[in-house]
């Protein structure tokens, strides 16, 4: 089997979504293979193959298939085309038999193909990605010059460092770190893949990207609903597990990499990993921790965390929000506190980073204003430039003033696509840039593993904060201990 890097499936492929019933793959897979489909971008000739366990037949298959695909009546004929290449199998993870089914079924679809090239998307819980993967290699495996395998692993990699090691030591005798991508759909949101664009193709953006300049950066996720009915799931993970080590990191690591000697894929994670690698240790006394508490939210009363039905700890100390600051130290970083904030039921819907500068030296006049860089990655994607100005007319009044770049204003006819699909593209393209290596995984959980073992033996303290609040109260005096000026 051929497993040469960054090699386009071009002329065919074979697209096979385990896990094709769940809502995992007809929420957002088969959503954001419709829209690779509906805009050319598939090979000439792809075949998309759903297994699972489930019984279903071929129209039932079709409507999961497009249940959540947007404006479907406006694109009758697309799905139509698009489910008339969908084969549904169903089938166990455990039996040789079924994959032997499966690779049968397969073969037939490669018989008018050009060349044989396989992509497993594994839309399962990790602890059947191993069970999976062996079946996979037994049965469905392509042989040598046969052509090209490719899997792609959703999120979680794992709850600590044991447990990630435990799943990458089972994974790696079955597939090649060239075959994985693990996906962390933040890496394909628009926002994301354009930081290192705007970091290492603009001299004035290169000029001011260290410590010199810059006091401190947030990166921050805001939800503004609770659990909804999930709490079961959420409460054996928590805020930090849930977005933190991975998707919050993820972003830190493009903010704050130094510039990779190319853009190949194995360039830019190695500097991403050396990020990671100076990280300076988590100290427990210098985070906060918070869940949320019951509160009345314009005249309708929104239940606490612990009011979710389908948690049965009912003294849980699982937090829903967290502000951890993260030190680099390095030569372009040191001194600089990194603070990621993650929370839900919060005030707002929000992702953005917001790095602060340092105040002007020898200032003309007193209070004035940090500027500000601004990353908005969702919603309504922009990039934001805070600046001081002089207010039009007859004064001397000073404002703060945006210079701006809204991608729906400036780009008003581009419909920006959802992550998933832009990382499937990337991975049909074979370019790893935007997945997870496992040296960085390994990073990632080094350093969070010690303070979640604090935090899940209880030895943090856990904050309340109303349903619908910026978070717990002693935020405003923790950023402010990080330098974070609020009142612009």
């Amino acid at each position: 089997m051929t497993t040469d890097r960054k090699v386009a499936f071009e002329e065919s492929v074979s697209i096979v979504v385990f896990g094709a019933s769940g809502d995992l793959a007809s929420k957002k897979t088969f959503p954001a293979l419709f829209a690779l489909f509906s805009k050319g971008l598939l090979p000439k000739k792809t075949r998309i193959y759903g297994y699972a366990r489930s019984e279903m037949s071929k129209e039932e298959f079709s409507k999961k298939q497009t249940s959540h695909i947007k404006s479907a009546d406006e694109q009758a004929d697309k799905i139509k085309e698009f489910t008339s290449l969908s084969t549904y199998v169903r089938g166990g993870y455990d039996d040789d038999k079924d994959f032997r089914q499966l690779n049968s079924v397969i073969e037939e679809g490669e018989k008018n193909m050009p060349e044989k090239n396989r992509l497993f998307y594994l839309a399962l819980p990790p602890s059947q990605f191993a069970d999976v993967g062996e079946h996979i290699k037994k049965e469905c495996y392509l042989k040598e010059d046969e052509g090209r395998i490719r899997v792609i692993i959703e999120k979680p990699f794992g709850r600590d460092l044991k447990s990630s090691r435990e799943l990458q030591a089972q994974l790696s005798p079955i597939f090649s770190e060239v075959e994985l991508y693990r996906i962390d759909h933040y890496l394909g949101k628009e926002v994301v893949k354009n930081l290192m664009k705007v970091r290492f193709l603009n001299t004035v953006m290169m000029s001011f990207w260290d410590n010199r300049f810059i006091s401190n950066v947030s990166i921050v996720f805001k939800e503004p609903f609770g659990t909804e009915k999930r709490g079961g799931y959420f409460d054996d993970v928590g805020i930090i597990r849930d977005v933190m080590q991975n998707h919050l990191v993820q972003v830190l690591c493009l903010l704050t990499m130094s510039r990779p000697v190319s853009t190949s894929p194995e360039d830019i994670r190695d500097e991403k990993v050396k990020v990671l690698r100076a990280v300076r240790p988590v100290d427990a006394k210098d985070i906060i921790l918070g869940q949320y508490v019951a509160a009345e939210v314009n005249g309708e009363k929104k239940p606490g965390y612990k009011d979710d039905d389908t948690i049965e700890n009912k003294d849980t100390k699982t937090p829903t929000f967290a502000a951890i600051p993260l030190y680099i130290e390095n030569d372009r970083w040191d001194g600089v506190p990194f603070v990621l904030k993650a929370g839900k039921a919060l005030n707002e819907a929000k992702v953005e980073i917001v790095m602060q500068f340092k105040p002007v030296p020898g200032a003309l006049r007193d209070h004035i204003p940090p500027n500000e860089l601004i990353f908005r990655i969702q919603p309504d994607e922009a990039i934001l430039l805070k600046m001081n100005t002089k207010y039009p007319g007859l004064n001397d009044k000073l404002v703060v003033d945006d210079l701006d770049i809204s991608y729906r204003d400036s780009f008003p006819k581009v419909a920006i696509p959802e992550a998933y699909e832009s990382l499937i593209l990337d991975c049909l393209k074979g370019d790893h840039s935007n997945f997870v290596r496992d040296d960085e995984l390994d990073e990632a959980w080094k350093i969070f593993t010690p303070i979640l073992e604090r935090i899940d033996a209880g030895d943090v303290k856990v904050h309340d904060y109303k349903y619908g609040s910026e978070g717990p109260e002693v935020m405003k005096e923790f950023m402010q201990s990080k330098g974070f000026i609020d009142d612009i």
